[in-house]
């Protein structure tokens, strides 16, 4: 009983809240008790048939009284101590602990602790383990899948392949911005990227930027105007070869990207390829390392690079 009365001096550290929940239980349980008390009593006035004298449909139905059957009385006196009891054991009644001082909170962090305890042998072996190894690995894709999911689909799509509309990359083709070398994913996902396109309609005027444009689509083999091309190359070599580089396969040094991979972050339409070029555009990839694990983004570098994407992984790591 000790433990009750300690339980209940959360009463007093309520908030008006926790006091407003405490008022509604005990006016609700003062209203079924003397339901309970005076139910029995009570007279009702009825007709010498039995009834209330309330009809329906003419007459034809007509409303009855009779006692309430035993069974539902006890299960209803059951279901009211057994609330009583729910109230003293755990906290129920406003800002009251209970005197198991049980919390669903405490619940979650001892089931946490219970999956990290059985998860971290496998989390191990995924840190010892290296990038292109565990992209081979079916049980650490399907754990990064998750991670994936739950972290990076918002942008990049469930299926990876990006989001031109908010200029998210396609991650399962072999074109890297920043780079595809393990190291490179890596610093991708931890650290994030942020590249910026600048607008070049007001220099260049829009005659000039749609003539780049049809010289960009023809870099990446897509339909174009081979007079406008010609015309726009010269631009391109004046302008644009500072981040493109002269062939076009960009710097990934700066994120700029490869024009002749037919790869189109913003949309590879001429009007879209217009727009970016008059307008200019800018991509931020937000960095990971303050949500996710040294080891959760060793796994996800891993997933990004199982979909035949590894050349240049591959390549560096020999």
């Amino acid at each position: 009983m000790t433990d009750f009365w300690t339980s209940m001096s959360g009463f007093w550290d309520g908030s008006f809240w926790s006091g407003w929940v405490m008022a509604l239980i005990v006016i609700n349980y003062g209203v079924i008790l003397l339901l309970f008390l005076w139910a029995p009593w009570v007279h009702i006035p009825t007709d010498s048939d039995g009834t209330t004298g309330h009809s329906w449909s003419h007459g034809e139905v007509r409303e009855g009284l009779k006692n309430l059957p035993v069974w539902w009385l006890v299960l209803s006196t059951i279901g009211f101590i057994s609330a009583f009891v729910y109230l003293t054991l755990y906290p129920a009644f406003g800002s009251v602990t209970g005197t198991k001082e049980w919390t669903s909170f405490d619940q979650m962090q001892k089931a946490l602790a219970k999956n990290d305890e059985v998860l971290q042998p496998f989390l191990d072996r995924i840190a010892n383990t290296p990038v292109l190894d565990l992209a081979q690995d079916p049980q650490a894709m399907r754990f990064a899948q998750r991670l994936f999911d739950d972290n990076c689909a918002a942008c990049h799509g469930y299926d990876a392949k990006g989001v031109p509309v908010l200029g998210a990359p396609n991650l399962t083709d072999k074109t890297w911005d920043w780079g595809g070398n393990v190291d490179a994913v890596v610093a991708t996902i931890t650290k994030g990227r942020t590249g910026v396109m600048p607008g070049w309609e007001a220099q260049l005027g829009y005659g000039k930027v749609k003539n780049v444009a049809h010289y960009v689509l023809g870099l990446a083999g897509e339909s174009h105007d081979s007079g406008a091309a010609a015309v726009g190359e010269r631009v391109f070599n004046q302008t644009c070869v500072a981040c493109h580089g002269a062939d076009g396969k960009g710097n990934k040094l700066l994120g700029a990207p490869d024009l002749t991979s037919g790869e189109w972050k913003w949309g590879g339409t001429l009007d879209e390829v217009i727009h970016t070029i008059a307008h200019g555009r800018q991509g931020h990839m937000p960095n990971w390392d303050k949500r996710l694990s040294d080891t959760e983004i060793h796994l996800l570098a891993a997933w990004v690079l199982s979909h035949d994407n590894t050349d240049e992984a591959i390549a560096a790591s020999h």
